[in-house]
């Protein structure tokens, strides 16, 4: 079982990065994925989420808007389209899996996203 997310780097305010979180050992599409990123100092929290078939996504307030989370069941992926980039915005971005039925749950080891000038 393994989510490895890949995708960040440094990028200038008002740039764009996608991140992708590629999944692989278990049933992908039956699993709703979240991104989280924790900020130097900061706690972690949710930024994203959608579910098993894509039919739902959530925004926190902080990204609404800038951000866009989709998915490719085919590809066993999910992705974090980010524009608009902030150096508010920089933290180690992770992605989360999990199934509420069965209350199986994989982290990915994150994705370092910078930004600055």
């Amino acid at each position: 079982v393994q989510l490895v997310e890949s995708g960040g780097g440094l990028v200038q305010p008002g740039g764009s990065l996608r991140l992708s979180c590629a999944a692989s050992g278990f049933t992908f599409s039956s699993y709703t994925v979240r991104w989280y990123r924790q900020g130097p100092g900061k706690e972690r929290e949710q930024v994203a989420g959608i579910t098993s078939a894509g039919g739902s996504t959530y925004y926190s307030d902080s990204v609404k808007g800038r951000f866009t989370v989709s998915r490719d069941n085919a590809k066993n992926t999910v992705y974090l389209q980010m524009n608009s980039l902030t150096p508010e915005d920089t933290a180690v971005y992770y992605c989360k899996a999990f199934n509420s039925d069965s209350g199986y749950a994989y982290w990915g080891q994150g994705t370092q996203v910078t930004v600055s000038s």
